[in-house]
């Protein structure tokens, strides 16, 4: 019976396709991209790093715990195991050193900065004069800090400071022993130095005595008019000074040092307001700059 006939439905599958494959894709694509970025990490690091910083990458990574010795093939990857001098060893370790390029060691006549057929320039005597110069500098500093130390620590002469005034002037050091109001060094009209001034004179002598400068001394006198008999300031400053001289050659100071011996009076005040102030009463005693003359057999 064509009008009951039963109606079919045909589904087809059209095949021809591939399987399903999962995740696994993504996994192996995202170890894919970070291999890459790791590749160009890297590269940029080594385009921005310095060949020092390179260098010590390079020595971070050099196996320190091991010694390389000679066995196994000996080319690039020959293999490596502790050698007797490793750090493992009982001994010290011995230190290998490379050097890329060889570099050629110094010699001693590189080290002394000449060769052994150069024995150098002669000194010219300008070169001579600043070096003396720079000598008797440093001298007459040190125979000033040296002054002004002793000073300090002695106790019967700290008391006494006051009337010491030590300067730098371009004759030399000058040491000046000064009178103070109601503290003369010597007494009214008297060449012979007192006590105090005596202990003073003497502490500068054994200070000055072991250099080699000339010595000048020099007295001073205020404006007071002591003249008696003929006898005024100028043979009083003249006889003062000359007890200086005396106390500093007993105190070691050679006499070939002494170049000069002065009165000079009130002519040279050191108040120069006031020359009858008690402070223009002094003696000076200068260690010059210049140096004794050399004897014509001594060398230099």
């Amino acid at each position: 019976m064509a009008g009951n006939q039963a109606i079919v439905i045909k589904k087809v599958k059209k095949g021809g396709g591939h399987g399903h494959h999962g995740g696994a894709w993504k996994v192996a694509y995202a170890d894919f991209v970070t291999a890459m970025m790791a590749f160009f990490l890297l590269m940029w690091l080594i385009n921005t790093t310095t060949p020092e910083q390179k260098r010590g990458i390079a020595d971070y990574f050099a196996p320190a715990s091991v010694s390389a010795s000679t066995s196994g093939s000996g080319g690039i990857l020959a293999g490596t195991e502790l050698a007797t001098d490793g750090v493992r060893s009982k001994g010290a370790s011995t230190i290998v050193e490379r050097t890329t390029p060889e570099t050629q060691r110094p010699t001693q006549a590189d080290s002394d900065g000449q060769d052994e057929g150069d024995t150098g320039a002669e000194p010219t005597r300008d070169s001579l004069e600043k070096a003396k110069a720079l000598r008797e500098e440093a001298a007459l500093k040190k125979a000033e800090i040296t002054l002004r130390q002793a000073i300090e620590n002695l106790p019967d002469i700290a008391e006494l400071s006051k009337h010491i005034l030590i300067d730098q002037t371009p004759e030399g050091l000058r040491v000046q022993l000064v009178d103070q109001e109601g503290r003369s060094m010597f007494e009214t009209g008297s060449a012979q130095p007192n006590a105090r001034a005596q202990r003073l004179i003497a502490a500068v002598g054994e200070i000055i005595a072991p250099l080699t400068n000339r010595v000048s001394i020099s007295g001073h006198t205020d404006a007071s008019t002591t003249a008696r008999g003929g006898y005024g300031n100028w043979e009083l400053s003249s006889d003062r000074a000359n007890a200086t001289r005396r106390l500093l050659q007993a105190t070691g100071l050679s006499e070939q040092r002494i170049h000069q011996v002065a009165g000079k009076a009130d002519s040279e005040p050191l108040f120069v307001d006031d020359p009858t102030l008690p402070g223009n009463r002094r003696i000076s005693i200068v260690l010059l700059r210049e140096a004794p003359p050399l004897p014509e057999d001594h060398e230099l």
